[in-house]
């Protein structure tokens, strides 16, 4: 297994970190790894300091852990202060509402985990629905309702599992639809890299028989388009499926959208090179501001030239 190379330079504009209104959001499914932590962080890099140090190259993280547990409001300033304005979050609305409610009879909760995230709200580009294969057509209504109950200032991604949003029938046609009638964006997973190989690794075998194998349909239904991209951990292994994002998310941003890019890989242990070479990637196709340095050895080398 080979790394992507990285090209070391000192960039003439400001890192994509530090715009307030860059052309797209770049980040993964996590701040804190820790495989990361001889190579990503910096030497001495504390479990608190990560995502101060993951804000300083990638503006925007898929907050999952709100997904299994709702954090406290300790926990809630601590991102607040570890962040600037610039960066945000795309945070998942709590398993009870999505999967167990199935956003039924939920008002309460989802009440409730709004006002705890109140101090963030500045900083959350995109509310997060994740639902599961159970949520089907006969489920929109229930969806309709939630949406219309959400502040038309949130932006709201819709990630679905159910055949039948996948068939290019009606169902997923009356889906789409809804997602733009309410100004929410449908959130495109592409899971395509770790079901093209055997499971020749142990990330593999476990990605292959936990992530969904859907189709990957790149429609874009509001302003913020999602791309979940979840990568083989054979880095080479994943430019061949991600060609076609190279047209796509610069035609989004082309028509004034701005999409989030965001990177998996198998176990996550290379995610950041891998988001790093997609954003290379990107740059060949349009215009982007550079991407602040990936490897604490690579900020040390720019300081020692200015």
């Amino acid at each position: 297994m080979r790394d992507y190379p990285l090209q070391p330079s000192i960039p003439k504009l400001a890192p994509l970190s530090q715009l307030a209104t860059p052309p797209l959001r770049l980040g993964m499914t996590q701040w804190s790894h820790n495989a990361w932590q001889r190579k990503f962080y910096p030497s001495g890099t504390k479990s608190g300091e990560r995502l101060a140090r993951y804000a300083e190259v990638f503006n925007t993280v898929e907050g999952n852990t709100t997904f299994y547990a709702s954090p406290s409001h300790a926990t809630v300033a601590n991102w607040k202060a570890a962040t600037s304005d610039a960066f945000r979050f795309t945070f998942k609305f709590p398993q009870p509402i999505t999967h167990q409610m199935m956003l039924r009879h939920s008002d309460a909760m989802v009440s409730e985990f709004i006002t705890l995230m109140q101090p963030l709200h500045e900083r959350i580009g995109l509310w997060k629905i994740q639902l599961p294969a159970a949520f089907g057509p006969q489920s929109l209504p229930d969806l309709k309702r939630f949406l219309t109950a959400m502040p038309t200032a949130y932006n709201v991604g819709v990630e679905v599992r159910h055949p039948a949003f996948f068939a290019k029938g009606d169902d997923e046609r009356a889906f789409n639809s809804l997602l733009m009638e309410y100004n929410a964006d449908r959130i495109i997973m592409d899971s395509r890299p770790v079901f093209a190989v055997p499971a020749d690794t142990d990330a593999l075998l476990d990605a292959q028989q936990k992530k969904p194998a859907v189709p990957v349909h790149a429609i874009s239904t509001s302003n913020t388009p999602m791309v979940r991209f979840i990568g083989d951990p054979t880095l080479e292994r994943n430019d061949a499926f991600f060609a076609n994002w190279q047209k796509k998310i610069p035609q989004w941003i082309e028509e004034g959208k701005t999409p989030y890019l965001m990177i998996h890989t198998a176990n996550n242990d290379q995610a950041p090179e891998l988001a790093a070479h997609f954003y290379d990637l990107l740059t060949q196709q349009i215009a982007l501001p550079p991407l602040a340095p990936l490897f604490p050895e690579d900020i040390s080398s720019q300081i020692s030239l200015l």
